[in-house]
């Protein structure tokens, strides 16, 4: 079906006019006297005292930013009509695929434009039914359901909820037959999932509460604890972590078969110890399997105390091994999926081992057994991301959804001894695929390095270099940006936008030498990767840098402050979302000492130090110099990287920039990192993300 949906041309695109300059006066911001001193230099801090969220002046700074900024998108002309596009488009029903849970079978549904999707179930009458509808939790969206978690017969049921977009959760526990809850309500749990026991109760993990902000103050050492149910939470028993074993970051899951705990223990995003502890014997001791934090080892499956877990020790693209859990020390691992020149992901389902491998940052599937015998190799419907092939042990019958940038998710059911693939849902969307091309490219960085992008647009598009296009990148935490789709993306397309993602180092579409090729001195990799990007689309005249929008949220974030403030005449827009732009105090803040790994500190020694200083976006803004039209986007409640950050930079780059491109900041309130965040919340934020873009382009209307 053809989309009814206004074009760039309508917009006023076939007759552009000049770059829309900033008319207006940005509020003023008080310069403070903060001055650090890192290894005998001295470095001005002007705004340190944005860093308060609980202060008075910072709350009115924030009020004064949001009304210049809407301000300035309120006399867009076309941008009620993206907001409609937006809408139209996104309201179409989405449904998960479902997970059985003791008698009942699970699926998560929106019906189109609701603020969150709803939690259903199917009885054994199989008449469908609300479980849990996280719309009832608030009036205006900001509280939303943050995960579920079922005893293994399904008879309770622990849901944790978010307020305001912040990690901070509460967990409810409730009976799934009546929907009544059991016990008092749990708090301040964060960074956790639930993890049940039999139905006596569950694991959690949480930090103490910091004094002074619970939004910015630094949390430090996680515990794991172990929640009986009908009792207090302060009655919890500590089983690891705190003052005892002081570590960053500590999970912990109980096994299918309900045998044995395992505890991941970090200190950083990367790296963790293992540790097990068999539940079948009272007080039975932890027993430490990895002793370093050097690499990343995940606990797989186990078929009685035959463990299996995943592994880059070794092995920089992982492997699967197994072990027996009466002497887990690597060095009685056996191999049951070596490593290969490709990266390697594992789930579980139906008693067997699916492995997941990224080609050049697409997905390729295979099915094996636990002896590593290779069972086939599934055919997936075409080129992009795979995501599920996860189940118990009993099922025969799994799902798996399927994506790329220009086709919709849909969901297929999988027999797993068969091997047969059929069609479960395909959403309605109003989207034609057929009408798209999404292909991927490779282009050089600036030492030599090949690096991928897939470049996404409409059909028939001109190659003129007049193409308004989205470069969107994330680089770093061996996160790795595979196809997906986005309805905002679709969108963009459909109005003769590109959309390009190129696969940065600091990512994990490599394995570990791509994460490691792009952090802490090599950090500058993932910069030059970006501006080379930006570079090739305009040498292949997709685009060029009057039509160019750098655009990446957190990691990303700071990826488009660095990359804009390195060189600023990249691009025309730069849209740096809840970004870390401060380098020198990130690990200051809630977590974020736990990105060292990829970042390190100023702290460490003057190499670094001056290697953070030389491309913190805060700390590299200069007077008088050209800045790409830039919107800010945070969330006054985001704890896991503050909005200071962002404050700071917008507050730096008002008073630097040195021409007439808008320098503004979007903050989102009662919103955090973007999680949870309300259907309505999206769709605003990304109208007005797309007009600024559009507009500083040349668009009127």
């Amino acid at each position: 079906m053809k989309l009814a949906l206004i074009t760039l041309t309508s917009l006023g695109l076939g007759t552009m006019m000049m770059a829309q300059d900033f008319k207006g006066k940005y509020p003023e911001t008080t310069k403070g006297k903060q001055v650090d001193e890192y290894f005998g230099e001295k470095v001005n801090d002007p705004y340190r005292w944005l860093e308060d969220d609980l202060a008075a002046d910072t709350k009115k700074w924030v009020e004064t930013q949001n009304k210049t900024t809407y301000a300035y998108l309120d006399q867009i002309p076309f941008r009620d009509k993206l907001n409609k596009q937006l809408t139209d488009l996104w309201n179409y029903e989405k449904i998960s695929a479902p997970f059985k849970e003791g008698d009942y079978t699970y699926f998560y549904k929106n019906d189109g434009l609701q603020q969150h999707s709803v939690l259903y179930r199917n009885g054994k009458n199989g008449r469908e039914e609300v479980f849990l509808d996280p719309n009832s939790f608030s009036k205006d969206g900001s509280i939303s359901l943050a995960g579920v978690s079922f005893s293994k017969d399904g008879s309770l049921c622990a849901y944790q909820i978010s307020e305001g977009g912040s990690d901070w959760r509460k967990v409810i526990v409730m009976k799934t037959a009546d929907k009544k809850q059991v016990g008092d309500t749990l708090r301040d749990v964060k960074f956790s999932g639930t993890s049940w026991k039999g139905n006596d109760g569950f694991y959690y993990s949480s930090y103490d509460k910091p004094k002074g902000s619970e939004l910015s103050q630094m949390t430090d050492k996680h515990k794991l604890f172990y929640h009986k149910l009908n009792t207090p939470q302060k009655e919890d028993v500590l089983i690891f972590g705190g003052e005892k074993t002081p570590r960053r970051y500590v999970g912990a899951g109980v096994t299918e078969d309900q045998k044995f705990l395992v505890i991941s223990a970090s200190v950083s995003t990367t790296g963790n110890e293992l540790y097990i502890q068999d539940l079948t014997k009272a007080n039975a001791p932890i027993i430490q399997i990895l002793d370093n934090f050097d690499t990343s080892t995940d606990f797989v499956d186990n078929v009685g105390d035959q463990l299996y877990l995943m592994t880059n020790l070794n092995a920089p693209n992982n492997r699967l091994v197994t072990v027996n859990v009466k002497n887990p020390k690597p060095e009685n691992w056996k191999n049951v999926i070596p490593e290969t020149e490709n990266v390697l992901g594992i789930s579980t389902a139906g008693g067997y081992l699916f492995a997941h491998y990224m080609k050049d940052a697409l997905d390729v599937v295979q099915q094996y057994d636990h002896s590593g015998k290779k069972i086939r190799d599934i055919q997936l419907p075409g080129s992009g991301s795979a995501g599920g092939f996860s189940g118990k042990k009993e099922e025969t019958k799994i799902y798996y959804s399927f994506s790329n940038y220009v086709t919709p998710s849909t969901i297929f059911d999988y027999d797993v001894k068969t091997g047969k693939s059929n069609l479960y849902k395909k959403p309605a969307i109003k989207f034609n695929p057929e009408n798209y091309e999404s292909k991927q490219v490779f282009f050089t960085s600036k030492d030599g390095t090949k690096v991928p992008m897939m470049i996404s647009y409409k059909k028939g598009i001109k190659l003129d270099g007049k193409n308004p296009t989205i470069l969107y990148g994330y680089g770093g935490f061996n996160i790795s940006l595979t196809p997906s789709f986005s309805v905002t993306n679709a969108v963009w397309m459909d109005n003769g936008g590109i959309y390009a993602v190129p696969n940065l180092r600091g990512g994990g579409e490599y394995g570990k030498k791509w994460h490691d090729g792009g952090r802490q001195l090599n950090k500058l990799n993932v910069f030059n990767d970006f501006i080379a990007a930006a570079e090739y689309l305009k040498k292949e005249k997709y685009t060029s840098t009057e039509y160019l929008a750098l655009s990446g949220g957190s990691n990303g974030g700071l990826l488009v402050g660095a990359t804009m403030t390195i060189q600023p005449d990249v691009a025309k827009v730069a849209l740096p979302a809840v970004g870390v732009l401060d380098m020198l105090r990130y690990h200051t803040f809630t977590a974020g000492a736990g990105w060292a790994y990829d970042y390190g500190t100023a702290e460490d020694n003057k190499e670094m130090f001056d290697y953070l200083k030389g491309y913190s976006p805060v700390h590299n803004v200069k007077k008088g110099v050209c800045y790409p039209a830039t919107m800010v986007t945070t969330g006054d409640h985001d704890d896991r990287v503050v909005p200071a950050h962002s404050y700071k930079f917008a507050a730096e780059l008002q008073d630097k920039q040195g021409c007439k491109n808008p320098t503004l900041i979007r903050i989102d309130t009662k919103a955090g990192h973007g999680a949870g965040k309300s259907t309505e919340a999206i769709i605003n934020e990304t109208t007005d993300k797309f007009a600024f873009a559009l507009y500083n382009m040349g668009v009127t209307k």
